[in-house]
């Protein structure tokens, strides 16, 4: 797969940074992070590579694959900065897209309006024809009207074509045709089918998801068209894979033609690098919670699986998948990891509401003109600030002295906008500050744990992002746990979580049966076709049979439920092992199982299928960079309790001998908090292990 002597590079797109890594081939981890260069993110990638290689010593030759985490995808949905995009549906459907499923997330907020649809009314156009649920024709599809709605499409300027009929996951006929249709009058334009993008039941979450791939198509196509032409300028030739919402790595000719898997490509990362230092480690379960400038995300590995969602929605304020109280984003009914995200990060700014009450976020600095004490010409404090002023933060520089800071900038504006108003201390204020912000990010880690019926005491809490090391101990002790790992490199760890991806397909097909009625062969027959599709799909990106794995899993539901759980299986397996496997997986998560006599039915069939490396991704052992100079130690500021401490500043190698709080570990890519009554040590695999006495279970 690769000669001797090459390297691989992640680049993982932040709202403040870009985390840039590459793993060379003596397993030397070099890593650099560089400011993000919003509205034209593919530059820093470029050019922080350009430095990152210069530094590392390696050519653009020598680069064998570049693996990337991106934002733009969400960010088109959030900005609303789409294709013009047009939807062809069945005659009597065309507003399913704006009804929605009439959830709201705020049930007695009167004042709250659903998001506009992304495609406007006057652009969605119905066509005659029907198939029942069965795929059964019951009213043929009338061509001269197709005709007649592409034309009007193509007469008001838009930039691709969703198209979503009603049940064509049964029978996709009408589907195919209306697409041969579009081809021969509009030759060139961006298409989605529905039976393509998502084979599933389910009208109002089908025909979300096509549009959006519709909608994000062409933006994401012309960003990744620019990025591989900047890379080749460079000499940088080598493929392209993106990361998938629900992990794995797709090239990024499929990310391009079936964006809606990269829409949260950039926080998947991160859990995979957690699952690989799980295994790694040995920790069957730990929760991953990654900080950066803008937001926070949290997410589950239980007994080293990553835990996933059927469907989610984005621009829904906390992001989490399948929650009860949905509705205030767009929905996309396609598998991804698992996580709950709020918009807590360094950059969140912190003000006061009408009433005066101190607030943190979600509105950001972000990387222009960023926090107080970048000197960019922002006034308003940020979480950034507030750690300045309790001497968490170096007071003079941050990423290794590439990032000036200005420490008596960040005290004045606390003390202006926040302390004076309140009361407050200059150190009260920004402490509470950072207490308020620890709360809001516990919100996520509750989310992904007990929420899902999971006792966080029973986890470890794997720390990363350029702020999650900073806040991690003192959170996990507010949640009863009793123990954080910080993984090296941890302020790029994303990035390194794309060093430690495989290439991934997922597949998913609706298949509703009793498993009471269930005949095995008709499900293994089903299940060996998504098997078989997934394995083409892998053959044709070079990976040979034997290299070729696929897991299977099925959504069950009770009948009657509205939603579905998933449970794994193997294609062999009685219709009473699946029906029991759900049970088991309702009562985990639910607390309680119905009766041996309620009917379990299977909505949906699900296949993974895993390209296996020729080598391992990760190499046994990693070569850090070097660590920073040797530090002074400062005074830090650890609420009423503690006051002001006089804390030692680490670096990593120091904790092979234990070490109890306060301490502080400066490294190039973040900073550790390890505060009083814990103690740090490091493990076999230089992670920082963090141990609190926490008094709980």
């Amino acid at each position: 797969m690769s000669a001797a002597g090459m390297w691989r590079v992640g680049a993982d797109i932040g709202g403040t940074f870009t985390d840039l890594v590459a793993l060379g081939p003596a397993g030397e981890l070099r890593t650099k992070k560089v400011s993000s260069s919003v509205g034209d993110y593919g530059r820093a990638i470029v050019e922080g590579l350009g430095q990152l290689s210069a530094e590392a010593g390696f050519v653009a030759g020598e680069v064998e694959e570049v693996l990337h985490a991106t934002t733009v995808a969400s960010n088109t949905i959030l900005e609303h900065k789409g294709a013009r995009t047009g939807l062809i549906t069945t005659q009597g459907f065309r507003d399913v897209l704006e009804i929605r499923t009439l959830r709201m997330p705020r049930l007695y907020d009167l004042r709250w309006q659903k998001p506009p649809p992304l495609v406007p009314r006057h652009l969605r156009l119905g066509v005659t024809e029907r198939v029942n649920w069965r795929g059964e024709v019951e009213i043929p599809l009338d061509e001269a009207e197709v005709e007649a709605a592409v034309d009007a499409l193509v007469a008001e300027g838009v930039e691709a074509i969703a198209v979503c009929l009603l049940h064509s996951y049964a029978n996709p006929a009408h589907e195919r045709r209306i697409g041969e249709i579009v081809a021969a009058r509009a030759p060139g334009m961006r298409l989605s089918l529905s039976v393509d993008v998502l084979p599933e039941m389910k009208e109002y979450e089908r025909t979300s998801t096509t549009v959006i791939n519709a909608y994000v198509g062409p933006v994401l196509g012309r960003y990744l068209g620019g990025l591989e032409r900047e890379l080749a300028s460079g000499g940088i030739r080598a493929p392209l894979l993106l990361m998938q919402s629900a992990g794995g790595l797709m090239p990024a000719s499929e990310a391009e033609r079936l964006p809606v898997h990269v829409v949260e490509s950039g926080p998947a990362a991160g859990v995979i690098g957690a699952q690989a230092l799980a295994k790694r480690a040995g920790l069957p379960r730990v929760i991953s919670f990654d900080m950066g400038g803008t937001t926070a995300k949290a997410g589950v590995v239980e007994e080293y699986e990553v835990s996933r969602a059927g469907e989610y929605s984005v621009g829904a304020g906390i992001m989490v998948g399948s929650r009860l109280l949905s509705g205030a984003g767009y929905q996309l009914k396609v598998p991804a990891i698992d996580l709950a995200e709020v918009g807590a990060g360094g950059g969140s700014l912190i003000w006061l509401d009408a009433a005066g009450a101190p607030q943190v976020g979600p509105e950001s600095a972000g990387a222009d003109p960023g926090p107080v004490c970048y000197g960019r010409g922002n006034t308003q404090p940020t979480v950034t600030d507030a750690n300045v002023v309790l001497g968490y933060l170096n007071p003079h520089h941050l990423v290794g002295g590439a990032l000036a800071i200005d420490a008596a900038a960040s005290r004045a504006a606390v003390a202006e906008k926040v302390a004076g108003p309140l009361g407050r201390s200059v150190e009260e204020a920004a402490h509470g500050a950072h207490l308020i912000a620890a709360s809001n990010m516990i919100r996520a880690i509750k989310a992904v744990s007990s929420e899902r019926g999971r006792d966080p005491r029973r986890f470890a809490l794997v720390a990363f992002g350029g702020n999650g090391p900073l806040f991690a101990a003192g959170m996990a002790r507010e949640l009863g746990m009793a123990r954080v790992v910080v993984p090296p490199s941890a302020g790029v760890f994303s990035a390194v979580g794309l060093l430690a991806s495989d290439v991934e397909v997922h597949l998913s097909r609706s298949w509703r049966c009793l498993t009471s009625e269930l005949d095995p062969a008709a499900l293994e027959a089903e299940v060996a076709a998504l098997a078989e599709e997934a394995a083409s799909r892998l053959a044709a990106q070079g990976f040979p049979p034997d290299r070729i794995a696929v897991q299977c899993a099925a959504a069950l539901r009770y009948r009657g439920q509205s939603f579905e759980l998933e449970v794994p299986f193997d294609p062999g397996a009685s219709p009473a092992h699946l029906a029991e496997g759900f049970h088991a997986e309702h009562e985990r998560t639910y607390g309680h199982r119905a009766g041996a006599d309620e009917p379990v039915e299977i909505v949906t069939l699900r296949a993974v299928g895993r390209g296996i490396p020729d080598r391992p991704r990760m190499p046994d052992r990693i070569q850090p960079p070097a660590p920073p100079p040797p530090q002074p130690p400062r005074s830090a500021y650890f609420g009423r309790t503690h006051g002001w401490l006089e804390t030692p500043v680490l670096s990593r190698a120091d904790l092979a001998t234990p070490k109890a709080g306060p301490a502080i570990v400066e490294e190039y890519d973040c900073t550790v908090l390890i505060p009083p009554g814990a103690t740090a040590s490091l493990d076999g695999h230089a992670n920082i292990v963090i141990d609190l006495e926490t008094g709980s279970a």
